[in-house]
């Protein structure tokens, strides 16, 4: 196992130096050039200066940022070199990602570093409630309806799993406004906390939770049709093993054979689903974050698009990429150890 897993830990090194070197040279064709708006910028503020003043200014300036920014140079290589952090600038400094450094946001008009654990917060708590939450009904409800295979119960379940899996999110998210907050007036429709009030303790918790039970209501509700279905699935090609038979055939309790042969049996195909889940707490949901208008990865990540900051967008694809790594590794080393006969040693 532990041979295994340092060979994938060396396999997905190389894909990660592979991918983020792809990365960097798609954002590197954007037609944009940071040294120069930088130095242009700052020149402005210089009023006193004449024009010739201000060309040799920004000459300097430029020269400055270009040494600062590690875009000296025009060959790629030494530019991604030293945006990791393994080679120096020209001034023989090493301040690439290796060393925090991790680039400057003009959106927020702050380091890249102070701009993400706020979003990355808030993302993770709203999705790993909904993840746990949604887990617990899905699998027990795909239990039931994998026994219960073609009764009232399971006919109605798949209906209103097949309707929630069809709806887009969007839709259900003005559903959910339109009742719980325009009809009953339960949660508020956006938001992440109650303006103008400084809340510690107990009652900051009582006040984001009150703000943020309804994208979690909706997330949850949109995540329970497929994960129902893929359980049920699961399920019912386990319950119809031979080893389930002769369990049934020798008496053993109805109870010890659905969760304790045909579920570990069933576990296989829903180990991937659920590992993905939780991995993907990080990302965020771009729709639920813009309907309801939470600060989260999502979000985030749309507006550097827009507004081209760059710095932002290359630090969280390759840390979602990184992610993606590890859940696949982490999905092979479940394998094993939800089944005995898969061997993740060779």
């Amino acid at each position: 196992m532990g041979k295994y897993i340092l060979k994938r830990l060396g396999y997905m090194f190389v894909v990660l130096i592979i991918l983020s070197f792809l990365l960097f040279l798609i954002y590197n064709l954007v037609p944009s050039n940071r040294a120069y708006t930088d130095a242009n910028e700052q020149v402005k503020t210089m009023k006193h200066l004449t024009p010739e003043e201000s060309k040799a200014k920004f000459n300097e300036l430029y020269k400055e940022y270009q040494i600062k920014y590690g875009t000296d140079t025009n060959n790629k290589l030494v530019r991604y070199l030293r945006w990791v952090g393994v080679m120096p600038n020209a001034r023989g400094d090493y301040i690439g990602l290796l060393q925090g450094n991790f680039g400057y946001s003009y959106q927020e008009k702050d380091d890249v570093v102070n701009v993400i654990p706020a979003p990355m917060k808030n993302t993770v708590i709203i999705n790993i409630f909904s993840t746990i939450l949604a887990l617990g009904i899905t699998i027990p409800l795909g239990i039931l309806c994998a026994v219960k295979k073609g009764s009232r119960g399971d006919k109605f379940v798949g209906v209103f799993t097949i309707i929630g899996y069809s709806l887009p999110v969007f839709l259900i998210a003005i559903l959910f406004i339109w009742l719980f907050c325009s009809k009953l007036h339960w949660f508020p429709p956006s938001g992440m906390k109650t303006l103008g009030v400084n809340l510690e303790g107990w009652a900051y918790i009582k006040d984001r939770a009150y703000y943020l039970a309804l994208p979690l209501i909706t997330m949850t509700f949109c995540s329970l049709g497929s994960m129902t279905r893929y359980v049920r699935a699961s399920m019912i090609d386990a319950l119809s093993l031979d080893c389930i038979k002769t369990a049934r055939a020798k008496g053993v309790r109805e109870k010890v054979v659905i969760f304790s042969h045909a579920f570990r049996n069933a576990l296989i195909p829903i180990v991937t689903l659920v590992i993905g889940w939780f991995l993907s707490i990080f990302s965020g949901s771009l729709m639920i974050e813009q309907m309801f208008g939470l600060n989260g990865m999502g979000d985030l990540m749309i507006t550097s698009l827009r507004t081209s900051d760059f710095d932002v967008i290359m630090i969280l694809q390759v840390f979602y990429v990184t992610i993606a790594l590890l859940g696949n590794l982490i999905i092979d080393i479940a394998y094993g150890l939800v089944d005995p006969r898969v061997r993740v040693n060779k």
